[in-house]
């Protein structure tokens, strides 16, 4: 019964408690590519990030023995890892001509850069995203190719289209659930302890040196998540149903405010919608010195704040890191949620930091 109930309980916090089956992203804006492969192939250069994500720090849960015992206790919050590379074919921008060469001390993404800002020629893009979602004795591991099409719409405006597809493979662990229940006890979890889905995921992206708006789903494919075994007692087959995956739907869009020269201010909004929860909101405000150093400031809502800093070394390395403080109910049992986010710009000849995916 303690495993049932266990069970129940962890499904529970994945289902409801976060809201989603899919993690969340505190830094979003800097890779929007996670959430939608129609970004894929828009930098000049081959664009990949590492991230890793420890949500609600602290979380954990008695581990017994075999006697039923307490002996300590097992760290159960959500851990994520996750890898993303995309880069382009047939892309063949020249932003900089003799005519545009800047200054030894203007800024590099200034006033006079936006204003002469163009949409990019119809190129490709592909690219590769492989995530790692860990919550106690469950994971989700999903790896996806993923193609997109770019084209100008406008002058200043451009519009892709993208589509994943992949798989992902959902598992329970019976080490780890052992080490937190009285082990044996269901025959269900010494069975099939994973299983393999389809996993696709389409986008829509709209972008120009002012704005951009995107709209994603992921996990389209509906699946039923139960893990098999046998009652050898009863000679009866026993099922435990852990669940069904939704599909999840994504929205962003953000805008570029010029202060000054040297000053970027960039708002922007993730809207999520995850059946049958209701609709999550969440914004931030990005503040970008010459592209090269940014803070920034988030609220999710019901939820918690956000604090965000990062900063471009060279032109191929950035490194960024946020802290989120929960206000809901497990914020007496956690210290925040911690997540920092590594890029590498392969190739890049050009750009001091990531110029589309802001």
């Amino acid at each position: 019964m303690k495993k049932i109930l266990f069970l129940l309980q962890m499904v529970m916090m994945i289902g409801s408690l976060s809201a989603q089956q899919k993690p969340h992203y505190s830094q979003y804006i800097l890779n929007q590519y996670v959430l939608n492969p129609a970004i894929g192939g828009i930098e000049n250069y081959t664009d990949i990030k590492l991230s890793y994500r420890n949500q609600w720090v602290g979380i954990q849960d008695v581990i017994y023995n075999q006697n039923q015992e307490p002996i300590g206790l097992e760290d159960v919050n959500p851990r994520t890892y996750y890898l993303t590379a995309h880069f382009s074919i047939g892309k063949s921008d020249k932003k900089t001509t003799a005519t545009t060469m800047r200054t030894p001390l203007e800024s590099p993404r200034g006033k006079r850069y936006w204003e002469e800002y163009t949409a990019s020629d119809p190129h490709h893009g592909v690219g590769i995203q492989i995530v790692n979602d860990e919550i106690g004795p469950f994971s989700n591991f999903s790896a996806q190719a993923t193609y997109a099409f770019h084209m100008g719409l406008t002058a200043r405006t451009s519009l892709s289209a993208g589509f994943g597809m992949g798989y992902s493979r959902f598992r329970l662990n019976p080490k780890k659930l052992s080490a937190l229940v009285d082990p044996g006890f269901d025959p269900a979890i010494a069975g099939q302890d994973y299983k393999n889905m389809l996993d696709l995921s389409a986008g829509l992206y709209l972008y120009s040196g002012d704005y951009f708006l995107g709209i994603s789903a992921q996990q389209i494919n509906r699946g039923t998540l139960q893990f098999l075994g046998a009652d050898t007692s009863s000679n009866v087959d026993q099922r435990t149903l852990l669940g069904t995956t939704v599909p999840h739907f994504f929205l962003t869009a953000g805008y570029r405010f010029l202060i000054g020269e040297d000053i970027n201010i960039i708002p922007s909004i993730l809207i999520k919608k995850v059946n049958p929860t209701p609709i999550q909101l969440e914004g931030n405000v990005k503040f970008q010195y010459r592209d090269q150093f940014w803070l920034g400031a988030g609220l999710r809502a019901q939820d918690g704040a956000t604090g965000m800093a990062g900063i471009t070394l060279g032109k191929a390395v950035n490194l960024s890191y946020a802290y989120n403080f929960s206000n809901n109910r497990l914020n007496p049992y956690t210290s925040g949620t911690h997540e920092i986010l590594l890029g590498f710009m392969l190739g890049n000849r050009e750009d001091v930091c990531p110029r589309y995916i802001w």
